[in-house]
Parts: structure tokens; C-alpha cells; sequence
């Protein structure tokens, strides 16, 4: 991909009126992706934004680059065939938990199964809010919504088992209301080699308000969130005094200075293990028993399918005799009339 401005932010910005409820945490996502894209240095006639169906989906309109708004559930399927077709791209995927995790669920664990070089921000709100608050794979058990007047009794999907479960090699997650994390998770995964998803809990203020509440209060957040960062222990708190240890087969909270532990006990985060045991328990941590994870928790490099697809392309024309139309036409056995 060619260098051949400088862009800003204002330069991804279309001239559509953005129609998304005021307050709603896409507004804040939409900035964080124009940002991301202005500093990646990639050129702006290289992206490509494919979405699906949701509120989040209304992406590429707001968009001054190429994009597509596909259909409920084929979005990956969609930026799979764009990024192997043209694989110079570089593609961004937009969906939403129901479009990804639901009816688009199969579609999701084969896209990252077979690591297409593409990134994947999946907005995380834990309901269906285009059709009006239904419940979706990420709604809490036991959540009363339009479609579970008593209680969904439905385990929910931690996205990002899903991702570990189908062999992803990269994994992120960040918050709606942190632009500056946010930003600098979706510019990682736009330059990671892979298939990148990035899971962004984003707040919808009409169907599921405050849902991450209890992790985003002003006075608590420092207590209960924890933001990883590669190569550094794992320290979070108002006051850096906790942190997360191995203890056994598991993870522990712990505070620095007591029972004689030192900020040297503490993990230090890998981001780059093959393994994906650690990352599946941070992924899996979750509020009062443990702070929630955010940063890139995986990134770990592998072959890329577009790019071995183009390889395995090239090696067969190579061994091919047929190099046209008219090769083949007068392959074989042939006769001419007269």
C-alpha cells in the first residue's frame, strides 16, 4: 500500500448526517476509527469497511473511504472475499454482537479460524438494538429484555473465547468511553498480520443503559478495570497497589506490600505467547471477583490465508502449461476441420 499523504482524521469524515442515537457510544468508536486510520500511514483509497446489519452497521456511510453494507450476518463472509480478491486492501470489519456472535456466528469462527489479514471490531453492547432490544449471545443471564420478559436463561458468549476457541491469534478489547485506548487498539490491529478482533463495550442508551456500569463508574473504574500493556506487570488500582498473580491453575488478586508481596510477583503480560492459557483466563476475568481486562491480551503471528492463497496461486500457474484461454482451447486432443 502506497504512502501518498498525510492524512487526518477529517479526511475519513463522509458529509452523511450520522444518524446514530445522541449518546450512544458508536459516536465515540466512529472518532477512534477515523483516528487510527489517519495514523496508520495507510492511504485512504486502501480501505475498505464492510459491515452487516445493526446500528453499528450504519459504519460505512459515515465513512469517506470505500465500504460496503452488506447483509444480517455475512459481513465476514463478505470482507473475506473482498481482502482475497484484492488483497492490497486493507479491510475493517464493523459488526455488532447479534450480527458477529448470532445468525453470523459461523461465519465469525471461519473467518478467524483461517486468519485472513483483516480487522474485526466487534461493538459489544449485549443487545439487538436496531430491532428494539432483544436479547443477543452477549446479554447477561438472567436479563430481562423484550424477548425474555422473565429472564434470558441463556448462558451468554465471551467473545473473546470465541476467538480463542478458533484459533485467533490476536485478541483486544476496550471501552466506548476510553478514545484514547481505543485508538490505539484498533491502529494495532489495523497493523497486525491476521485476522484482528478488537471487542469495543460500547453502551446503548436506549435498550441496555449503563450495562457496564459496575466497571465504568468514575470512582471505582481504576479498581476495577485493568489495562495490560506487553512486556509490564500487571498492576491496576487507584493507588498501583493490586495486582494479578498465578497461583496455582489460576489468577489471583493481590495487593502490593501485603503478606510480602512485591510488584516483581506479579505476571507480566505476553501478549506474544503461543499458549493461549493466560490469555483465556484474563479474557475471562470479570468484576467483583476480578478488574476486566482491556489492551491487546494476543498477538501472536502466523501464516496469513490471502497471502498463502496468492502464493498457492502463483506456484500452480508456474507448473501450468495453460496460460490462456487459448492454451486451453488447444489442450488435449484437438483436431482442426477443413
Amino acid at each position: 500500500m502506497e504512502n501518498i499523504k498525510k492524512h487526518t482524521p477529517q479526511d475519513f469524515k463522509s458529509d452523511q448526517e450520522v444518524r446514530w442515537c445522541p449518546g450512544c457510544g458508536d459516536h465515540a468508536i466512529l472518532n477512534s476509527v477515523q483516528k487510527a486510520m489517519a495514523e496508520s500511514g495507510v492511504s485512504k483509497q486502501d480501505f475498505a469497511i464492510i459491515s452487516g446489519i445493526g446500528c453499528s452497521s450504519r459504519f460505512p456511510y459515515y465513512m469517506n473511504n470505500f465500504g460496503f453494507h452488506s447483509i444480517h450476518g455475512r459481513a465476514a463472509a463478505i470482507a473475506s472475499g473482498v481482502k482475497c480478491a484484492n488483497p492490497k486492501l486493507k479491510v475493517i470489519q464493523v459488526s455488532g454482537d447479534g450480527d458477529a456472535l448470532a445468525i453470523g456466528g459461523n461465519h465469525f469462527i471461519h473467518l478467524v479460524r483461517r486468519n485472513i489479514d483483516l480487522s474485526l471490531l466487534l461493538f459489544n453492547n449485549e443487545i439487538y438494538g436496531l430491532t428494539k432490544g432483544q436479547y443477543s449471545p452477549t446479554t447477561k443471564y438472567g436479563y430481562v429484555t423484550k424477548s425474555s420478559p422473565y429472564g434470558t436463561i441463556e448462558q451468554p458468549f465471551q467473545p473473546g473465547a470465541v476467538v480463542i476457541g478458533s484459533q485467533g491469534k490476536f485478541f483486544a478489547r476496550s471501552l466506548d468511553t476510553n478514545l484514547k485506548h481505543q485508538t490505539e487498539v484498533i491502529l494495532e490491529s489495523i497493523q497486525f498480520k491476521g485476522t484482528a478482533v478488537v471487542e469495543i463495550l460500547q453502551n446503548c442508551v436506549i435498550f441496555n443503559d449503563k450495562t457496564f456500569a459496575d466497571i465504568t463508574d468514575k470512582e471505582e473504574r481504576e479498581n476495577r478495570q485493568i489495562y495490560l500493556e506487553h512486556g509490564k506487570p500487571m498492576v491496576f488500582g487507584k493507588n498501583k497497589d493490586k495486582g494479578i498473580i498465578l497461583e496455582g491453575f489460576g489468577l489471583k488478586v493481590v495487593t502490593i506490600g501485603e503478606n510480602g508481596v512485591k510488584e516483581s510477583d506479579l505476571l507480566v503480560h505476553n501478549k506474544l505467547e503461543e499458549k493461549p492459557f493466560i490469555h483465556q483466563m484474563l479474557i475471562d476475568m470479570k468484576y467483583p471477583e476480578f478488574p476486566v481486562a482491556f489492551g491487546v491480551i494476543r498477538a501472536v503471528e502466523a501464516p496469513v490465508y490471502d497471502e498463502l492463497m496468492e502464493e498457492q496461486i502463483e506456484m500452480v500457474k508456474s507448473r501450468e502449461k495453460i496460460k490462456s484461454v487459448k492454451d486451453l482451447l488447444y489442450s488435449g486432443n484437438t483436431w482442426e476441420i477443413e
